[in-house]
């Protein structure tokens, strides 16, 4: 996890494991998300990605689904999340590499107005669409910009408590509109900004 050259909270880069787990494909949409508000309800909206959700939200989605599908349902930890964007290419920048951003294809026609909807670029090696683009991403973990200095090798879930939860990848919003794979951020849960939403986890079940 984290970059030597990146930002002080993604340093120092250290070596972590995670227990096998599932991340969906892509992040939550509003059509999902409609249904957890409406009970099951027909809803309108197809394939953007949900926003404007605060963490509260995004566990009390999290909570539903799991009844729904009758096996627990959850918000990645950052390293769950940052191992799955980096699609098996250990210390690149990117979940394709370390090209820069501007060679993405139609870099410059995306995302003037808002998010886009889901799926619309490449995945990555592991399969899995719009990493460190389109909208941030909650993750279940409380935030500490000194966290990496004293985090645990295996299955780190960040510290105990805080003021503000983590999540990661870039969003629409940002002039440079996709983050690199280590890039940290973070809000307080119950904030709701138009450029964030999540996508959810599962532990692998036998």
């Amino acid at each position: 996890m984290g970059q030597a050259d990146g930002r002080d909270e993604e340093r120092p880069v250290h070596r972590v494991r995670v227990a096998p787990f599932r991340l969906c494909r892509y992040q939550v949409t509003e059509r999902d998300f409609a249904a957890f508000r409406r009970a099951g309800r027909p809803a309108a909206p197809a394939c953007l990605p949900v926003t404007s959700v605060s963490w509260f939200d995004a566990i009390e989605f999290c909570a539903w689904l799991s009844r729904e599908w009758g096996f627990p349902v959850r918000l990645p930890t950052e390293a769950e999340w940052e191992f799955a964007a980096r699609g098996g290419l250990e210390q690149k920048r990117y979940p394709w590499g370390d090209e820069p951003v501007t060679a993405r294809e139609g870099y410059a026609e995306r995302w003037h107005n808002g998010p886009e909807p889901v799926g619309q670029s490449a995945p990555n090696a592991y399969g899995l669409f719009e990493m460190c683009e389109n909208v941030h991403e909650w993750c279940s973990d409380w935030y500490d910009p000194r966290y990496y200095g004293d985090s645990p090798e295996d299955n780190p879930r960040g510290p105990e408590t805080g003021a503000r939860k983590a999540s990661r990848g870039g969003a629409w919003r940002h002039h440079i509109k996709i983050a690199r794979c280590a890039a940290r951020s973070s809000i307080p849960p119950e904030f709701r900004y138009a450029d964030y939403g999540f996508r959810i986890a599962a532990d692998l079940r036998p």
